[in-house]
């Protein structure tokens, strides 16, 4: 292999790479929101590209991954679709009743309810839907919403692991490596559900006290009827066939944005009164627009060969004990996802990888290791994925409208609870990682 030398394309795309990095992962600081950071970061990279001679506007499109960008984009959309049916809320009301006032109960059944919805839906997305009704919920219980809220986060981030569409990284290992959607349960589901116990059986002693009180009668004076069911048994008929086109995409040769593009164009004609603009109006194109940018900037980092730099330093590391090297990306990988978003880390991961590969490094085990790691890792800390600021979010508005700071989840409590629940699974995964080596370090072509 020939050596790379340092030189100015490099050190200009990594001062670019570093400042905006360092601007996204400051925003709480700065207050100039993380998606102005990675336009700017864009922008910058590829002006300064052009001067340099190592990138160009051409080449920022080229390095999209629009496959990513379209899936995501599509299960929004469904998503903003269903919403207003009120199926949702039915699937949580019944739930609710079904626990009959047993708290631990009721949460394992909404937990596996947000577990198997962010095996489909995105993590972020089955938080968005589920955290206010569990407030309200609770409301009427006349119970702590703490217990619930952050066992949805914990079990959505973890049961989002587990497919190529839970989780938004998940999306960018399987587009970069061309892992399929059966690949990536095969190998994922069986950790991810290991994984998932643990923490239920975890969660309930760390919230042994909260769990213990007895509930008030559920309320039933406040809840929707199913508002439109033709449109939500369609979606739900929809999804069902998703699932089936995500399993059998490889042999279709249908990448997963097109299984989501015509799930999408079949649901908007099974409910006819759907309105469109109201639909795309829902779906978050400022997270669209920050993958966009995450990409164009490290398409230019990638083209100034600064990726390739640094790993022909790892390189003779990875070679050297391959299982190692895995363990150790999947902790650190979660230890800097817990400390900052999961997303900017992957996308700056994924070409490093991929440049081992072409050293002819056997690079499987390294992808699992990296999902797993940035999965687990978000249930670190408040800031380790999207779903998690959420569900913070909404705790703190609890606690204003009520008039009371204990109903807010602190930075505090979350690193309380949450940093054990991830230290477990890692140490977990690692276990399974180790004991079943050979079967992640297989290259298979599902």
């Amino acid at each position: 292999m020939e050596t790379l030398v340092w030189n100015t394309e490099m050190m200009v795309s990594g001062i670019i790479l570093a400042l905006t990095f360092i601007a996204i992962f400051t925003e709480g600081i700065h207050g100039i929101h993380r998606v102005k950071c990675g336009m700017a970061g864009a922008a910058v990279m590829i002006v300064a590209g052009q001067i340099f001679g190592f990138y160009h506007p051409e080449q920022a499109v080229e390095a999209i991954d629009w496959n990513v960008v379209f899936l995501l984009g599509g299960m929004m959309t469904i998503v903003a679709i269903m919403i207003p049916t009120g199926g949702f809320q039915q699937l949580a009301y019944a739930i609710a009743d079904y626990s009959k006032g047993r708290l631990f109960l009721l949460l394992a059944l909404m937990g596996t309810l947000v577990t198997v919805l962010s095996l489909l839906l995105d993590n972020v997305t089955t938080v968005v839907i589920f955290g206010p009704l569990i407030i309200l919920i609770c409301k009427s219980l006349k119970v702590s919403a703490i217990p619930f809220l952050l066992a949805a986060a914990l079990l959505s981030d973890t049961g989002g692991v587990a497919t190529l569409v839970g989780d938004p990284p998940n999306l960018m290992i399987g587009s970069a490596a061309g892992i399929g959607f059966n690949d990536f349960v095969i190998h994922m589901g069986a950790m991810v559900a290991v994984a998932w116990v643990v923490i239920l059986i975890f969660l309930r002693y760390l919230f042994k006290e909260e769990l213990s009180v007895t509930p008030q009668p559920l309320s039933l004076e406040d809840r929707e009827p199913l508002s439109d069911p033709k449109t939500w048994y369609g979606a739900l008929a929809v999804l069902g066939i998703m699932v089936i086109g995500f399993i059998l995409h490889g042999r279709l040769h249908w990448e997963p944005w097109f299984v989501t593009a015509l799930g999408l164009t079949a649901l908007v004609f099974v409910g006819k009164d759907i309105d469109m603009e109201e639909a795309f109006a829902h779906t978050e194109l400022a997270l669209l627009m920050f993958f966009i940018s995450l990409f164009i900037i490290v398409g230019g980092v990638e083209h100034s060969q600064f990726l390739e730099y640094i790993g022909q330093f790892i390189i003779p590391f990875v070679e050297r004990d391959l299982l190692v090297a895995t363990i150790m990306l999947m902790w650190v990988s979660a230890v800097l996802s817990a400390a900052i978003d999961n997303i900017p880390f992957t996308a700056a991961m994924i070409p490093i990888i991929l440049g081992m590969e072409t050293q002819g490094i056997n690079v499987t085990p390294l992808w699992w290791g990296l999902a797993a790691g940035v999965g687990m890792g978000g249930n670190g800390t408040h800031l380790g994925s999207t779903a998690n600021v959420f569900i913070v979010t909404i705790s703190e508005k609890m606690a204003k409208d009520a008039g009371d700071p204990s109903l807010a989840i602190t930075p505090g409590l979350w690193f309380r609870k949450g940093l054990p629940v991830m230290l477990i699974t890692l140490v977990t995964c690692s276990i399974i990682m180790v004991t079943f080596f050979d079967f992640f370090a297989f290259h298979y072509q599902g």
